[in-house]
C-alpha cells in the first residue's frame, strides 16, 4: 500500500550578490503598524462546568514593543448576558509587557447561573486606541457560554463546520493534523441522522456520507453505506491503480462514535479499488474542532 504522498516541496532561497552603489538618505525603514489579535481564532466554546471554571483567551501583538501595551475591548452579549451577573472578567483589559506579544484575557462564568441549560453568546471586539488596534480581520471573538453538556440534547446541525484539528490512522501509519469539514447533515428520525465529511485523507478525495445515531446516548454510533466515486486510486495505491474508482465501506467489527458536547467524531473505515476489492487494513479518521 503506498500512503498519500506527503511532499514537502523545499524552497531553496539562494542570495544573490547584490552590488550597491550606494544608500539613499531617503530610503527609510518600513515599521509595520502595531495590531492586537485573537491568534487568528474567530470563536471558541466555554463550557462551565464549575464555579472555579474560567476561560482563558489569548490576545498577541503583530510586533513587539519597547513599552507595556494595554489591549482594551468592548463586550456585548446578543443573548443579554451581563458582566457581574452572568460572567465576570478577571481583568477589565489585557497588559502585554515590553518585548513580549501575547498575554490572556480570563473570563469566569457565574455556574450558578448556568447549571439550568442557559447558553450565552459575548461578542469580544478589540477597541481602538492612539497605541493599537484591531487587526482588520482578526478584532472580534464570539465566545458561546453554557453550562455542562449532556449528550441528550443533541442537535444535528450543530455538529456543521470546520474540524481543524484532525488526524487519521491507515494501518499502521498516522498523518495530521489537517482540516476536515461537516459540510451538510439531513435529519433520518428523530434520533439519527447523515452527515456529509469533506476533505478527508486530505488528498483530494470526494465528500463522504456517514449515519450518525444517538438512540442511546451512552452509546452513540457512526456507521457507513459502502460508497463509490470516492477518488482516484491512485491516492492511497500508487501509479498502477492510476485513473481507476476509490470505494469505502464499514469496517467488519467496526463501528464509529462521536460526541455532541466535544464536537469530536471517530470515523471507521475500509478502502478499496472500486470492482477490484478491499485493503484488510482499517482506516480511522479522528476529527475534532480543538
Amino acid at each position: 500500500m503506498n500512503m498519500k504522498s506527503l511532499l514537502s516541496l523545499v524552497s531553496c532561497f539562494i542570495l544573490a550578490a547584490m552590488v550597491s552603489t550606494g544608500c539613499k538618505k531617503e530610503d527609510a525603514v518600513v515599521t509595520p503598524p502595531q495590531e492586537a489579535h485573537f491568534l487568528f481564532r474567530s470563536s471558541g466554546t466555554y463550557q462551565i462546568l464549575s464555579p472555579t471554571t474560567v476561560y482563558k483567551l489569548p490576545v498577541g501583538l503583530t510586533v513587539t514593543a519597547k513599552s507595556d501595551v494595554v489591549v482594551n475591548f468592548d463586550i456585548s452579549s446578543p443573548t443579554g448576558a451581563v458582566a457581574g451577573t452572568h460572567y465576570n472578567l478577571l481583568k477589565n483589559n489585557v497588559t502585554i509587557s515590553a518585548g513580549k506579544a501575547i498575554d490572556t484575557l480570563f473570563i469566569q462564568g457565574i455556574f450558578s447561573q448556568y447549571t439550568a441549560g442557559r447558553k450565552d453568546t459575548l461578542v469580544i471586539k478589540i477597541r481602538a486606541t492612539d497605541k493599537t488596534s484591531g487587526l482588520s480581520n482578526n478584532s472580534t471573538f464570539t465566545l458561546f457560554m453554557r453550562g455542562p453538556c449532556s449528550e441528550t440534547e443533541m442537535v444535528l446541525t450543530q455538529m456543521i463546520g470546520a474540524y481543524p484539528n484532525t488526524s487519521e490512522v491507515f494501518g499502521t501509519t498516522a498523518y495530521g493534523p489537517y482540516r476536515t469539514t461537516i459540510s451538510a447533515v439531513r435529519q433520518i428520525t428523530a434520533t439519527t441522522g447523515e452527515i456529509t465529511v469533506t476533505n478527508i485523507y486530505d488528498y483530494g478525495w470526494n465528500p463522504i456520507k456517514f449515519i450518525l445515531d444517538w438512540t442511546d446516548p451512552n452509546n452513540r454510533t457512526i456507521t457507513l453505506v459502502q460508497q463509490s466515486g470516492i477518488g482516484n486510486a491512485a491516492t492511497v495505491f500508487g501509479a498502477s491503480r492510476n485513473g481507476q474508482d476509490l470505494s469505502v465501506r464499514a469496517f467488519a467489527g467496526q463501528v464509529g462514535t462521536f460526541s455532541y458536547c466535544n464536537k469530536t467524531l471517530v470515523l471507521k473505515m475500509q478502502v478499496g479499488v472500486t470492482g477490484v476489492g478491499f485493503l484488510p487494513d482499517l482506516y480511522t479518521v479522528t476529527m475534532a474542532q480543538r
